[in-house]
């Protein structure tokens, strides 16, 4: 989950994993595999955390793990560890990356343009540094429709005080259209009980204009 450089949420990340173990068990781990395990060459994962998306990221020849926020990164770092492709140690944030143009095969994002300052910045510069025939990957909770988007819009404000600047209502698919990139698949899912906020679920794949298909 990336936030903004220049702030960290230590209590957040000291229970992170723990919070989330039962819904990456059930929920979150599938769809991860589906999404990243087929990734090779030059992989930028966003918005790193603590380190999920690493054990599925075996056929990547390099993986760059971007994450400002140094509690997350502390616990990042000790994940590294037990990688089995080489992992690079970020702490750049989405909206501002340090790397060239064109520089990577495939730029990831899971559970983190919820959070990130500016999806739009973050988006631009995903684009910015993937090279042309290469994929963006998305695995977002994003926002609903009719009254659980209304609900989302209350629920928000609040909600991102308590868990790390996360926004329930983004409307992450608009987000990806907006930044250029194609849209080659976006399925959504309901996979939890009615009254949790964070979801539809958006699984997507993208690519820069005329790289589609």
């Amino acid at each position: 989950m990336s936030t903004l450089a220049t702030r960290t949420h230590p209590v957040f990340a000291a229970v992170y994993d723990r919070m989330t173990r039962a819904l990456e068990r059930e929920v979150v781990a599938e769809r991860r595999a589906r999404l990243l395990a087929g990734l090779d060459g030059q992989v930028l994962d966003v918005g790193a955390g603590t380190g999920a998306n690493l054990p599925y990221l075996r056929r990547a020849s390099r993986v760059v793990a971007a994450e400002p926020d140094v509690a997350m990164r502390r616990r990042l770092a000790a994940r590294i560890a037990r990688a089995t492709v080489p992992v690079e140690l970020s702490s750049d944030p989405a909206e501002k990356l340090r790397y060239p143009d064109a520089s990577f095969d495939a730029v990831v994002f899971t559970l983190v343009l919820c959070s990130v300052a500016s999806p739009d910045r973050a988006l631009a510069e995903a684009r910015r540094v993937l090279r042309p025939a290469g994929r963006l990957i998305i695995l977002e909770h994003v926002r609903g429709t009719g009254d659980r988007a209304r609900w989302q819009d209350r629920l928000t404000p609040l909600w991102s005080r308590f868990n790390a600047g996360c926004h329930l209502n983004r409307d992450t698919a608009a987000a990806v259209e907006r930044a250029g990139f194609i849209l080659e698949r976006a399925e959504y899912s309901d996979p939890y009980p009615r009254l949790v906020p964070t979801q539809p679920i958006l699984e997507a794949i993208a690519r820069p204009p005329g790289h589609a298909g």
